[in-house]
């Protein structure tokens, strides 16, 4: 058996029906998991699971939609995956939010609680759900997708930056918590990955030029290439790793870029 094998494992992903979570879902379930492929549009998680089911075969993925602003929602979409799927034993907190780019002192307060509502406290109402099954099982292994924005500052997205930065306190507290009974909690911190998320810094072909010229690999990162540290943090090739935050950003922060 590879150690990267998801055999017997059900993934539930948020924001999983474009970009990096649907990277995710597509490696876990080439892998040999369930997945659960969510996010706040049902025809889009629909569309998604429905090429999974056609590549990996028909009951692999299950499309739930559901709003991560939502306390219910999530409750519903967590139910619902333990009613098709019968237990979860990896989430990956993948969706979030950025409405605004632009200075500190320029965002609105219902700009900056919607960062932080849905960058951090969607990822703690999810974990409070799902992490008691995996403590009673003694195994379980819960993803947090940061960024690099959490590890440094920026003038254009601060607040985004500040709410990722949480998500890895949050990834190091629960892993004091929840690593005597078997369960491991981590962050991946992507860089500049070409997403929908984040057109509104790639499109821009000064920033890009910009932030690949000071990386070492000189190019922005493709969805699939953060899915593989998920697959890695999910099976038991990352079973000894837990309460770290996984750069995978082209080498962007060792050499100054963006």
């Amino acid at each position: 058996m590879s150690l990267f094998d998801m055999g017997g494992q059900v993934a539930l992903i948020t924001g999983s029906s474009r970009g990096i979570g649907k990277a995710t879902a597509e490696a876990m379930a080439e892998q040999g998991a369930k997945v659960v492929i969510s996010s706040r549009k049902a025809d889009a998680c629909e569309e998604t699971a429905a090429e999974i089911n056609a590549r990996f075969g028909e009951g692999t993925a299950l499309p739930v939609r559901a709003n991560i602003s939502s306390k219910e929602e999530l409750e519903i979409l967590v139910a619902e995956t333990r009613r098709v799927f019968g237990k979860i034993t990896t989430l990956v907190c993948n969706a979030a939010s950025n409405p605004y780019y632009g200075p500190g002192l320029g965002i609105s307060d219902d700009q900056f609680r919607k960062i932080m509502d849905n960058n951090i406290l969607s990822n703690h109402w999810l974990i409070s759900m799902v992490a008691p099954e995996m403590l009673e099982r003694g195994e379980g292994s819960i993803i947090i997708i940061s960024s690099i924005g959490g590890l440094k500052g920026s003038p254009i997205i601060g607040a985004y930056g500040i709410s990722k930065a949480a998500d890895m306190q949050v990834a190091r507290n629960f892993s004091v918590e929840f690593g005597p009974r078997g369960v491991r909690v981590n962050c991946i911190a992507p860089g500049l990955v070409r997403t929908d998320m984040a057109r509104a810094l790639w499109e821009n072909e000064e920033n890009l030029k910009r932030s690949t010229a000071a990386s070492t690999l000189k190019r922005i990162g493709e969805p699939h290439e953060i899915a593989g540290a998920a697959v890695f943090l999910a099976s038991r090739a990352g079973a000894f790793t837990t309460g770290q935050t996984i750069v995978c950003d082209g080498g962007a922060t060792i050499s100054g870029g963006a």
